[in-house]
This record gives structure tokens, sequence and C-alpha cells, in this order.
């Protein structure tokens, strides 16, 4: 995971959006899409494609040696003969059984290869994504394209290619065998084939939009269910049990609904084939009987035919249940390949600017910015801070004071205006090196799954024990650590569930401390905590902005009143500026949302 991804996943967000709509879909530019992946398995190709020929080929000589049996031997009571070649047939289907087995060993390695590309593609893309990519979608739906979509391409590309190729070899052996020992019931075996292509043709042009439609409704359920079980202390708090099962039950029904299409629809397939096969052999065993009364084929070339009638109709039969498989694969890589080509809107210039430390001068020069086209969030925002200073943020909710952060952290580029670090455009910096040299305290901080020491560390991987240790103490973050059961190897369970708001934040300040950024931002980071953990908080923060620009979200006075520059936000746009003092002698809006502050601290 990318240094930046606890950030991105945890900052306040744009309006949540609609998905976007289904594109059109081109199945045969994906099928040429998913080879180029597959092609880069070459000698695993080579090998499988080989043991493909070879059990083919295999299987091809026991109808004919079948044949020359009955002939030679079984109507001349040869009994010596018979067992003789019998077990030649025995040894012959024993290898090509052997060959089979390797092919398909050979390629589920190639399959899995494939697919272990693929998926690492589709996470490092996610990485990359925007804020806006990830409004737009639901988590669930994300998740499943990443594990269902992409399990439903594995298992098709393991049977399919060896299977494609091996049904392709079979029908065209079968059909030289067949034609060299007697045209006329070759021909009459070739009749079904335009039947059998048809009803096929037919069948997945209906199932392909119904394997599409239960992919989506897969990922959509999958959504929600994410959604319902991160926000289940809501769902419990309001009572809203009984809805939430009934929303469940509807996007489940919807999901029954259209994978019982797909599967109706592409399970027509199976029957029809075997009767149509069923019919191609009655026919074939008819004729032949007609012709071996009149003297033309013998009772051997009828068994060989049997038996290659029956070799003839299965790969037609296996490609046609394949595609059940298949069509669904297509499907799923579809979804996968759309994020793949999602454009990233934040992307580094050709001669972008790397480098190891900033000095910490912003300037926000008439930045204007909107989530959506038409609701513009951010107006002609303006303001300069000096390396060191510390700047408040206030305003109520949803002013913009969260997007003016987003923005300082490049997680959106600006509509209008231009946002100046250390004298340059931040589009001129390494992404890279602006979420290396920006550092992040939020109001929720997330935690992954792991120790106390992996969380902090997370700020610098390379960092030793003592160089963790010696940040968690500066950051105030040892004093509850050291009470622990195993300190710093205690375990964190996701999201942090098990520590308190006020100790996951404290663990966020020793990150940022052993991170060492130049800009640090605090989003609302001593709010909902108590008493002692504020002060701790306070204490951790003090050593954390010495010396570095700050960006401070607060609703608490000691946070704002010691700040260099105040800016009060409303509606997107500057309404005061200055420092407390200043702003207190206007009497405007800071003075009375200090006195608002003022009395709900009292109280």
């Amino acid at each position: 995971m990318s240094k930046s991804q606890p950030k991105q996943m945890n900052f306040g967000r744009g309006p949540r959006m609609a998905g976007p709509a289904e594109k059109a879909k081109n199945q045969k530019a994906t099928i040429s899409r998913v080879w180029k992946y597959v092609k880069q398995q070459k000698i695993g190709l080579y090998f499988s494609i080989f043991f493909v020929v070879a059990s083919t080929f295999l299987s091809l000589a026991g109808p004919y040696l079948i044949g020359h049996i009955v002939d030679e031997y079984i109507m001349k009571k040869d009994i010596a003969g018979t067992i003789r070649l019998g077990i030649v047939l025995a040894v012959i289907y024993t290898v090509a059984s052997f060959f089979t087995w390797l092919q398909t060993y050979v390629m589920i390695h190639v399959a899995m290869k494939t697919i272990r590309t693929l998926r690492l593609e589709l996470f490092k893309k996610l990485q990359t994504l925007t804020l806006r990519f990830f409004d737009q979608r639901a988590i669930g739906d994300l998740m499943s394209r990443v594990t269902n979509d992409i399990d439903n391409l594995n298992t098709a590309l393991a049977q399919s290619v060896t299977q494609i190729v091996s049904s392709v070899l079979t029908v065209i052996g079968v059909s030289i065998a067949m034609f060299s020992l007697n045209w006329q019931l070759a021909i009459v075996t070739l009749i079904i084939i335009p039947l059998i292509v048809y009803t096929t043709k037919q069948i997945v042009k209906r199932s392909s939009k119904n394997y599409a439609a239960r992919q989506r409704d897969l990922g959509k359920l999958n959504g929600y269910i994410e959604e319902m079980i991160t926000g289940a202390e809501v769902v419990t708090l309001f009572g809203t049990e009984q809805q939430t099962i009934e929303t469940f039950h509807k996007q489940n029904e919807n999901l029954r609904n259209s994978a019982q299409r797909a599967e109706i629809t592409s399970g027509l397939l199976g029957p029809i084939n075997n009767f149509m096969n069923n019919l191609g052999l009655a026919v074939v065993i008819g004729t032949g009987a007609f012709l071996s009364v009149k003297g033309i084929v013998s009772v051997g070339v009828i068994a060989a035919f049997v038996t290659y009638t029956r070799q003839f109709f299965r790969p037609l039969n296996q490609l046609s249940n394949l595609l059940n498989t298949f069509q669904s694969a297509i499907a799923g890589a579809e979804r996968v390949f759309e994020i793949l080509d999602e454009p990233s809107e934040v992307a580094d210039k050709k001669q972008a600017i790397d480098c190891q430390s900033l000095k910490g001068d912003v300037a926000f020069q008439h930045v204007s910015f909107s989530y959506l086209p038409e609701k513009t969030v951010l107006k002609n925002i303006s303001f300069h801070a000096k390396a060191g200073e510390t700047i408040a943020l206030v305003g109520p909710t949803g002013s913009g004071k969260t997007t003016i952060i987003n923005l300082l952290t490049r997680f959106y580029d600006v509509d209008l205006g231009e946002i100046l670090i250390d004298g340059h455009n931040i589009e001129d910096y390494k992404i890279a090196t602006i979420r290396q040299r920006v550092g992040v305290v939020l109001q929720d901080t997330y935690l992954f799954s792991g120790t106390i020491r992996e969380n902090i560390r997370f700020g610098k991987l390379d960092a030793t024990d003592e160089e963790v240790e010696e940040a968690a103490k500066i950051a105030n973050a040892h004093n509850f650590i050291k009470y622990l059961p195993a300190q710093y190897d205690t375990f964190v369970q996701p999201g942090g569930a098990n520590l308190s708001q006020g100790q996951r934040q404290l663990l966020a300040i020793a990150r940022e401390i052993l991170e060492n950024p130049d800009i640090l931002i605090l989003d609302e980071a001593t709010s909902s905590v108590d008493t002692q953990t504020e002060v701790d908080i306070q204490k951790g923060l003090q050593h954390l902005m010495q010396g570095r620009t700050s960006f401070v979200i607060a609703h608490r006075l000691k946070t704002i009143e010691n700040a260099d520059q105040i800016l009060v936000i409303q509606q997107g746009e500057i309404v005061e500026q200055g420092n407390h003092q200043q702003l207190m002698q206007k009497q405007g809006i800071y003075s009375n949302l200090q006195q608002k502050l003022l009395l709900e601290q009292v109280e």
C-alpha cells in the first residue's frame, strides 16, 4: 500500500455521486486484452499447448484402432490379437490422460500468474486514483471487482485456453479421420454443426447481458453489505435493523433474479446440445447400418465412426458449456478494465520537481474549486502562510475548510487559480513529494491491523524500534502504551477499534513525528476527547508543530487563539482574516463564534 493511503481514505470528501453509467461493452476487445496478459506466460503456454496437441492426437488414434480391432481381430475371432491391441489401446488412452492432466497442471500455473499480475495492476491503480473516484463508488463494489470478478476470470483462464485449443484440434483431427474412413458418413456427421452454431449464438447473445447484470448486482450488494457493516453502530442506535434487512432483501433478490436469468438462459445449452448430439449419433448409426447392408462400409468403420462422432460432438459441447464460465469471466474482466482505464485526474508532470524537503511557504492565489460542475465549493480563495506559521481554518460545517486541505495535499487539483509552495506551483512537484512532506493528523485516525509499533512505523518504514519509541514519547503516546499488556507489540484491530479516539490520535501524532513532515495539517485533531487526553494531545502537537507550517481545523479555543493567522470561511469564501486579537477587535463573525465556543465550554 502506498504511504499516503491512510490519509486518502479518511479525509472529508466531496458529495457522493451515483456510479457512472454502464459503458458499451466490446467482448472482442476485452478478450484480446485478456490475451495480452495471458501470453506473457509464454513458456507455460508452449508446454501446455504441446501437451494438448499430444493428448489430442493420441485420443484420435483410439477410435481408428477400435475399428481396426473390430474388423481384423474381433470379426475373425482372433482373441490374442484383440488382447494385444487392447493393451496398446489402454496404453494410448493412459498416456493421453496423463498429458491431459499435465496440460491442466501447467495451465493452472499460467492462469494463476496471469491473475496475480492483473490483480496487482488493479490494486496499484486503486492506489493512484483520486478521492473523486472513490466518492462516486461504493467500496464494496470495488472489493467485488478485485475479488469476485478477478476470480471468475481465473476460473475461465484455467479452463478455456487449453480447452479451446484441444477442441479445435479435436474437431479438425476427427473431421480428417472421418473423411479418410468414409466421406458419406463424415458429411452426415457435419450436417448438424450449423444448427449447433446457430443455437449457441442465440443463447450466448441473451446470456451475456444477463451475466453482466449479475456482476453489476453482485457489486451493488457487496457495496451495501460493506456499508452496513461499517455503520452497524448507527443502525443499532437508530433501531433501523428491519429497514436495513428489507433493503438487503431487495438487493439480494435483484441479484438472485439476474443470476437466475443468466444461469437459466445459459443452462439451455447443455440439454439442447445433448439432444442434437444424440440426434447426430442416431443419424450416423442409421446411415452406417444402411451403408453396411449395401457393403459400402465395414462394421469396424461404423464402430470407429460411432466413437469419432462422440469425440466430434464432445468438444462442441464443452465449448458451449464453457461459454457459461466465459460469459461470467468477460463480464468480470470488463469491470476490471473499467477501473484500469479510469483516467488519473491528478498526475505528475514530465519534469516534476522531486525534493527531499520544503521550507513550508504556502500561498493560495485566487483559488476556486468544485466537486460538481454546478456547485462551486471554494470561491476566489487567497492567503499567504509563511514558513513556520500556524494557520487556523474556522467556519461552519460544509464551508470549505476540508476542501482547502484536500487541495493542499493534492487529492484534487484546483479549477481556477494556483497553489504555490516555496514559490512553485503545487502541480510542479511530484505527487510523492507532496504526500511525503505534508503530514496529516485526522479527527478519526485510521489504524491498520498489526502492532502499535507497526502503525507508528507507517510514518517511516525503515525506522528502528528506538526511533519508534522516541516518537511515541515525544507525542505523549508512550504514557498509555506502557500500560498495555504487550506495550508496543500490542495488536491493533482494523481501524483501531480496540483503542479510544484519543489514543488513536496520539498514535497519529507519533506517526507524523516519525515522518518528520515540513507542512502539517490537523483536521479537528483535538475534538471529542477527554480533558486529560486533550492535554496529552496538545503537548504532542506542540512538539509536532514546532518549526513547521501548520494548518489547523478545530473547534476549541486554545487551538485557534495561538494561530498566526485565522481564516474565517463561509460558503467557500474567506470572510475574515487576521490573528486572534485583530479579529476580536472587529467584533464580526469570528468574535461571535468565539463567544459561542466560550459559552459551550463553560456549559
